[in-house]
């Protein structure tokens, strides 16, 4: 079997399911070593589980996004362990709460900013040094469509919001490391897929209509390439297509 991925270190978050468990797997089979970070110990042994039965390699790192210092603290343990970072997979988020904008609270507010944008930003500057010093550092960060889409949904606020910001904060980051590093930093829009996120949106839809996160993740890895060549730009999975971020007309 061909792993491509061999020998490289990729850090994936929210890793115990969906997306992440999806990528994950995808990433271990192609020949990285995955560092998994997730909330849920016993979700992340069944990971590992199914990365070894397939003969690849996992280190587990169960954390809080939230928990700020220690995502500080994992950048240090990667330093130390393998000193570069190939792959930082950013996939933690939550939805928050659905409703007026003005009937949000104020904590709900600060969680759903804290885990889908603090987060990646705070492993960004963690990580930063790690995927400079790697011969090709790549930056996947999940975005939505709900951040971008000409016709804002109402109720959606926090979520919405946190996911434009994800984008700016991936072109950002893309921008700082163009033309003087090897880093390349995409933002990716899912769309709708049979995630346990996707059915807290929609309870009542049928989620054997939907894709899957399987069928999602080995775009990702064409993304974490070492000759992928583009960056600070958005991959649309629903289309199939690769986006320039466009200035208002």
């Amino acid at each position: 079997m061909s792993r491509p991925f061999e020998g490289r270190i990729a850090l994936v978050t929210g890793a115990s399911r969906g997306i992440g468990r999806a990528v994950a797997l995808a990433l271990a089979r192609a020949g990285a070593h995955v560092v998994a970070l997730a909330r849920t110990q016993g979700a992340l042994e069944e990971l590992d589980d199914a990365i070894r039965a397939e003969g690849g390699e996992a280190t587990l790192a169960p954390c809080d996004v939230r928990d700020f210092p220690a995502l500080d603290l994992l950048g240090a343990a990667i330093f130390e362990r393998w000193g570069k970072l190939d792959i930082f997979i950013g996939n933690a988020g939550v939805l928050g709460p659905v409703s007026p904008l003005a009937h949000v609270e104020p904590k709900q507010w600060e969680d759903v900013l804290a885990v889908n944008v603090t987060a990646n930003w705070r492993l960004i500057r963690s990580l930063d040094p790690l995927l400079r010093a790697a011969d090709a550092g790549r930056v996947v960060l999940i975005s939505s469509g709900a951040g971008h889409r000409a016709d804002y949904k109402p109720y959606w606020g926090p979520y919405a919001i946190s996911k434009a910001a994800v984008d700016a904060l991936a072109r950002t980051y893309a921008a700082e490391t163009v033309n003087v590093s090897a880093v390349k930093v995409m933002a990716v829009n899912p769309g709708p897929l049979r995630t346990h996120m996707r059915a807290k949106a929609m309870p009542g839809e049928d989620p054997t209509i939907l894709r899957t996160p399987e069928e999602l993740a080995p775009k990702l890895l064409a993304l974490c390439a070492q000759d992928w060549p583009e960056t600070g730009k958005l991959y649309d999975f629903p289309t199939d297509r690769l986006l320039s971020f466009q200035a208002p007309r």
